[in-house]
């Protein structure tokens, strides 16, 4: 089986090979063959002495070649892993610092931060969902590309329900809901809803039996695992569920905004200087790749969330939260699922049909799927509170504009891509003026592109 990852030169990718060396599953639906893309020659061979190294001494490991040819890395695959980040690690200390500046929050996926991304990235990854259906049509595409669920309904405009969208949050925090039950994480089941990035676990279900009240009563063992922390007991109680971490945002903006602001570097212009000096390391040719990037990882997982977590009191990543792994793990039993058709459920990124009341079918919402052979299905989620669907569709509308100003034709009408690029930014939640959304859209130029 042949496996192609678009941004094969991305940090993240030997956590993707270390997950298919301990795939030991039936070789006929087993990854033989590893294809990497990227548009960075240096990054590629920098991680490709990574993977090399990884491979020593396991000879069932998948062959591995590199290109920076799209459409060659396509041709053939049964599954294509899009990982592409759009202006490098340059761009997304761009997109932080730009409403940073405006005293509105600079993230990644949330805010004006995401918007941003999310402008610059979805032209690519919709012309990459048309070179996928014109070379390698039949094949399945898991999308880790940030923002997760707009780059993924935009890629479903072309690929339809091939496109299957991923994200590590939402296990890491029902695994560690189970945890601090006492409960195997393997053997709970999880009732979560939102949209990527914006979502809530509202039952953890043990033998049959709802446990998250319980949770929810005893203090010491809500605050003992991140989200805990993040939060706070009293919060977590009124809300009557769990949220993702990163409706620390929304809870607890203003804290997080000066937390952002007081820090020494953004998390983007962070990994930016840090990556940069692993690159250069491992892509010297000299031996010892494997032992940066891993130097590396941990630093940058031991960094992670830190803003907020200097928000919040300050407090370290419990050493269970630091192995990286996570998109890899999901991806992988999505590829087990459908190519030797065992049933697995995963909470995804895919079309809403039916499973969410109050949203349309075609919206991109994050739910438990049931994933086989025909792909992923959405499980029913029953009703949503008030506040969490009004959360859910102020950003789906957020969503959408961006989608609609990417798409606009370049030299058609710049009015109607800027109309829906403003309307992006200022109807977001942690925006809160129109003419600061102005200012951030002319100062990240998003709008000019090829």
């Amino acid at each position: 089986m042949r496996l192609t990852v678009l941004g094969g030169g991305g940090f993240r990718m030997p956590l993707v090979y270390r997950a298919l060396l301990d795939d030991t599953g039936d070789a006929a639906g087993r990854c033989t063959e590893l294809v990497l893309y990227d548009t960075d020659r240096g990054r590629l061979d920098a991680i490709r002495a990574v993977l090399a190294e990884q491979a020593e001494g396991r000879p069932t490991a998948p062959a591995v070649r590199a290109t920076t040819d799209l459409d060659e890395a396509l041709r053939g695959a049964d599954f294509v892993f899009s990982a592409i980040r759009v202006g490098g690690l340059e761009g997304r200390a761009r997109d932080e610092r730009i409403p940073l500046g405006e005293g509105v929050l600079g993230q990644e996926t949330v805010g004006a931060g995401g918007v941003l991304y999310g402008l610059r990235t979805l032209p690519v990854a919709l012309r990459i969902a048309e070179r996928i259906a014109a070379v390698a049509p039949d094949a399945w595409v898991i999308n880790f590309t940030n923002p997760a669920g707009m780059v993924t309904e935009a890629m479903q405009r072309v690929l339809g329900d091939r496109v299957i969208g991923i994200c590590d949050s939402p296990v890491g925090l029902c695994r560690r809901a189970a945890r601090a039950l006492g409960a195997d994480p393997d053997r709970a089941g999880y009732d979560y809803v939102g949209l990527n990035h914006l979502g809530w676990l509202r039952r953890v279900v043990v033998d049959g039996r709802d446990r998250l009240p319980e949770l929810l009563g005893d203090t010491a063992a809500l605050e003992s695992f991140e989200e805990g922390k993040l939060f706070g007991a009293e919060w977590l109680r009124a809300l009557g569920a769990l949220p993702n971490e990163y409706l620390h945002y929304y809870y607890f903006n203003r804290e997080a905004v000066a937390a952002i602001c007081q820090a020494p570097a953004t998390r983007g212009e962070f990994l930016r200087d840090q990556q940069a000096r692993f690159y250069r390391t491992a892509g010297s040719g000299t031996p010892g790749a494997l032992g940066a990037w891993e130097r590396t990882r941990l630093e940058r997982e031991a960094t992670y969330m830190a803003e907020s977590r200097e928000a919040t009191g300050g407090w370290e990543r419990d050493s269970c939260d630091l192995d990286g792994g996570g998109y890899d793990r999901i991806a992988l039993a999505i590829m087990r699922a459908i190519a030797r058709d065992e049933r697995a459920t995963l909470i995804l990124n895919v079309r809403n049909r039916t499973s969410v009341p109050g949203l349309d079918e075609d919206a991109v919402v994050e739910v438990p799927c049931l994933v086989d052979a025909g792909g992923a299905r959405p499980l029913a989620t029953g009703a949503v509170a008030p506040d969490q669907l009004g959360l859910m569709l102020s950003l789906k509308a957020v969503e959408r504009s961006a989608i609609e100003a990417a798409t606009t034709e370049p030299g058609t009408d710049s009015g109607i891509a800027r109309g829906a690029a403003l309307r992006a930014l200022a109807l977001h939640p942690l925006v809160d003026s129109v003419k600061v959304a102005g200012r951030i859209l002319d100062a990240a130029g998003v709008l000019a592109r090829p």
